[in-house]
């Protein structure tokens, strides 16, 4: 049966279908993966044309796909995603844009775009993404739908196409907290508890959003502090975050250069001019200011460790709004960027979990607020997010 495409959120290489094994707990689930894991026999495209040209077909499936599999959620299809994942936009010039189902007029956010499409359109129940620098949070904010950007290194990375590897995460997309819930039982393991804690509201982040934003989440904040308990009101980032992102963007490029430089050199890619000048500003940095973005990164990782104590929930927003509209133009998109960066970098440089929640609006559309802890409470959010739902 071929996908049902309407969305454009599909890779045309993507028409792949694996039943799950019969009588798991996820029976009866579908989901989409993002085109940067790997599925046996098939070559994975990483949103880039040249890519799936000059690429063998997998040897073994992404361990993350096959634990979906196994626990009998079958798999319908593969994703589009930004090229190499280097873009937060949801535009593919190779492969077009998925619709955003939230707002058919507005960008869907990526860079795993397709997959937050599929979800959000009803496609399949979940889809599995990857978030280095909030391509899960964001497109969860832009098409309202619940993203979790699980503690690095929680979910195995194997058969996954790399952007920055000390950044990258594996997490994935639902309409509802309790799917959610059901796919983290799979990879994450079994529930785990925590002590209670506070809801620590990060006040520089908001004052990173407009006063319009500010307004439309102050009703979830009032119900997370209902759910949670204790408040307490806390600067995240005494360095500004100018200073987060400029480290972030050096290690993220860095990163990148590393690991598909030979590749970029040798192939010479045809790839969108601001992809392409991404990975050309990470050819350029040095070890040396690496280092130094390091000591930055390990900063940010000793303030949240002294700003938040286990069974804490870290309160920002998720996005400095809702998504923007699809003729954003180049330096409008850039300054975008920049600005979705300096809230989402955070997350990169302390490799906390982060899970956007769909519970706001701003001008018709989905506006999502982010709960975050520290590092391994992955499972205090999907608590948190089902104890939410189930008193809406």
């Amino acid at each position: 049966m071929a996908l049902d495409n309407r969305l454009g959120c599909f890779c045309p290489h993507g028409d792949i279908h694996i039943d799950g094994k019969p009588g798991g707990p996820l029976s009866g689930l579908t989901f989409a993966a993002k085109d940067l894991f790997d599925i046996e026999g098939h070559v994975t495209g990483a949103g880039n044309p040249d890519w799936l040209a000059t690429h063998a077909p997998a040897t073994a499936t992404a361990s993350s796909v096959r634990k979906l599999l196994d626990a009998g959620a079958s798999l319908h299809g593969k994703t589009i995603t930004d090229e190499l994942a280097y873009s937060l936009a949801g535009v593919n010039m190779h492969y077009g844009t998925p619709l955003n189902p939230a707002g058919p007029d507005r960008l869907p956010g990526g860079s795993s775009s397709g997959s937050a499409s599929a979800v959000a359109g009803r496609l399949v129940d979940t889809a599995l993404g990857t978030d280095t620098g909030g391509s899960i949070r964001v497109p969860a904010n832009n098409c309202g739908l619940y993203g979790i950007r699980t503690t690095h290194g929680r979910v195995a990375k194997d058969g996954l196409v790399p952007l920055a590897d000390s950044f990258d995460t594996v997490g994935w997309f639902t309409r509802d907290a309790r799917t959610m819930a059901r796919i983290g039982e799979v990879l994450l393991g079994p529930r785990e508890n925590f002590p209670a804690g506070r809801l620590v509201i990060a006040t520089d982040c908001f004052d990173l959003v407009g006063a319009d934003v500010r307004a439309a989440l102050k009703p979830l904040v009032d119900r997370l502090i209902a759910a949670v308990g204790p408040r307490h009101y806390a600067t995240l980032n005494p360095d500004g975050f100018d200073v987060w992102f400029a480290a972030f963007r050096q290690i993220q490029g860095y990163e990148a250069w590393q690991a598909h430089g030979e590749w970029i050199a040798k192939t010479k890619p045809k790839m969108a001019p601001e992809i392409a000048e991404r990975f050309n500003l990470g050819r350029q940095v040095t070890a040396e200011q690496v280092a130094e973005a390091g000591k930055v990164r390990e900063r940010a990782r000793q303030r949240l460790a002294a700003m938040l104590q286990p069974g804490d929930v870290l309160c920002m927003p998720a996005s400095s709004g809702p998504a923007p509209v699809k003729s954003l133009s180049g330096a409008a998109e850039g300054a975008y960027r920049a600005a979705m960066l300096k809230l989402t970098c955070t997350g990169g440089l302390t490799g906390m979990p982060q899970m956007t929640l769909p519970l706001a609006k701003l001008d018709g559309c989905p506006l999502g607020i982010s709960i975050a802890g520290l590092p391994g409470s992955d499972w205090m959010l999907l608590d948190l997010a089902e104890k939410l739902e189930a008193a809406a």
